[in-house]
């Protein structure tokens, strides 16, 4: 891996109606892949004269709020949905309300941690500040709207990053601080491995997909004996290693790759296209505090299109198991 010229931080960072529904089976935090993509964007907006190359990124979260209500009389929750637009605007449904097409929204608030890959001098590293705080509050991350804050607690943070590994651990220590309240989202590859193997030791036809089910949702099962009912049993609810979420981390192809302009109404006509599904791994929250590296917190675009496989992977862990 790398070493990174510099680490940029982009701390509280406040957005508004971000996407909720990243993939066909979850609903709630964004997908790295949006993050990984903001980080992308934003190195090809900033001035040429840069020439400013960004790595990986390290996703920080301190408030997420998703548009949920319940419904009188229900026990369960649904997104906040509305009408774009409020009228269909055809002619034989002009009267008509629109149909509502599903989409989450949430509110939240988070911090990005950018590798920095260009090296700059101090001038030029003054300029590159007031550049992204400037372009940051133009774009778009997860679909949602970046609220522009040009308060001092919101303002970039540079953390030069120096070939001297104590030096690093040093720097990264007072940094991963700074990351507080808040979690970090990590990929825990490791933990979805084992419990694979763990259910086809019960089921040989278990796979990565059944492990990373099991492990996401709650499960109720039977404990010790009642003392005060000894032909009952208490239900617990099976306790986790850690606090555990499925994440859409990518996709796998459907289809062969095909030369540029072949398919109808692709959006790009000069870009190979391909036909993909998602591709789910397991990560894992946790508080800053606990990392002792910034590679923990690292995302970073793994691409092999041979395979057909483009996904974000993060070496908090070095197994890597999909579903």
């Amino acid at each position: 891996m790398t070493n990174p010229a510099a680490l940029l931080l982009l701390p509280r960072i406040q957005i508004q109606n971000a996407n909720a529904i990243s993939g066909p089976m979850t609903w709630g935090f964004p997908s790295p892949t949006a993050f990984t993509g903001f980080v992308h964007a934003l190195e090809r907006r900033l001035p040429a004269e840069f020439n400013i190359k960004f790595g990986g990124v390290g996703i920080i979260c301190h408030h997420f709020g998703p548009q949920i209500s319940q419904p009188a009389g229900r026990h369960y929750q649904v997104f906040n949905l509305t009408r774009n637009p409020l009228y269909a605007g055809y002619k034989k449904f002009e009267d008509k309300p629109a149909a509502i097409v599903e989409e989450g929204r949430a509110h939240m608030e988070i911090s990005l941690l950018i590798e920095v890959l260009t090296d700059l001098d101090d001038d030029e590293q003054e300029e590159l500040m007031e550049d992204i705080l400037s372009t940051v509050h133009c774009m778009r991350l997860a679909g949602g709207s970046i609220l522009p804050n040009d308060d001092k607690r919101h303002q970039p943070i540079w953390f030069d990053w120096w070939d001297d590994a104590a030096d690093n651990i040093t720097t990264f220590r007072k940094l991963r601080y700074s990351l507080l309240p808040g979690f970090a989202l990590v990929q825990r590859e490791d933990l979805l491995t084992k419990h694979t193997e763990e259910l086809q030791q019960k089921n040989v036809n278990a796979n990565a997909l059944d492990a990373l089910l099991d492990l996401s949702r709650m499960n109720f099962e039977p404990g010790e004996a009642n003392p005060k009912k000894p032909d009952e049993v208490l239900w617990e609810i099976r306790s986790k290693p850690g606090w555990l979420v499925p994440i859409p981390a990518g996709y796998a192809a459907l289809s062969p790759l095909y030369p540029p302009g072949e398919v109808i109404n692709a959006r790009d006509e000069q870009t190979s296209f391909r036909f993909v599904e998602s591709l789910y791994s397991l990560g894992e929250w946790i508080s800053p505090h606990r990392l002792t590296e910034h590679t923990q917190l690292i995302w970073k675009h793994d691409t092999n299109t041979e395979t057909g496989i483009y996904r974000c992977i993060n070496h908090y862990t070095k197994h890597e198991t999909y579903a």
